[in-house]
């Protein structure tokens, strides 16, 4: 079960402004509509298990380098999104303004995983390794239906897929910032 960062579908992101942040906010979603005329945000959700939403009390939204936090007044399914009506956003007016705007939980407010479980933004970054062989850094997580694939980009920008399985990831280190895998058979091109 993990969690995504700001920027991480389209590769912009800077690695160090992610490591300062993962200890303090993880993102849960981004707001990519309104709903109704009253306030509602149609949100994205950016998590494994949508059903986290039931437990939100409080969002953070990021303005320049600060983050506001809002108190989540109702939460409800819609197609996929969830609608969120956070205090201080009454108008669709004032709700149009986040449109677009990425929501966080602060960490202490997040739930807690189970063993081997990580949250996105833990994991992204983290050196890869075969044995003593630097296989490159862990730069995107897709998640499929059956397992997440870890996205391996190497210094050439040549990406590898990683299949987020037990018998592949053998070791995953946040402190050292590292991760060790065995690689399947004819995963990649060497000869």
């Amino acid at each position: 079960m993990i969690e995504q960062i700001p920027g991480m579908i389209s590769g912009d992101f800077d690695y160090e402004e992610v490591i300062s942040m993962v200890n303090e906010y993880l993102i849960v979603g981004t707001v990519i509509n309104t709903h109704g005329v009253k306030g509602e945000l149609k949100v994205n959700p950016i998590t494994s298990d949508v059903s986290r939403f039931d437990y939100l009390t409080y969002v953070s939204i990021k303005r320049g380098s600060e983050f506001k936090e809002y108190r989540v007044l109702s939460r409800r399914y819609h197609k996929g999104f969830v609608l969120l009506l956070l205090k201080g956003i009454e108008t669709m007016d004032e709700a149009e303004k986040l449109k677009g705007m990425d929501l966080y939980v602060a960490r202490k407010h997040a739930i807690e995983l189970e063993e081997d479980e990580f949250f996105m933004a833990d994991i992204i970054g983290l050196e890869v390794y075969e044995g003593e062989k630097r296989l490159g850094i862990l730069t995107d997580i897709l998640e499929t239906g059956s397992n997440d694939v870890y996205i391996i980009t190497d210094d050439n920008k040549k990406e590898l897929l990683i299949p987020a399985l037990k018998s592949v990831v053998k070791v995953i280190d946040i402190e050292e910032r590292v991760m060790q895998v065995i690689l399947p058979e004819g995963l990649t091109d060497e000869v």
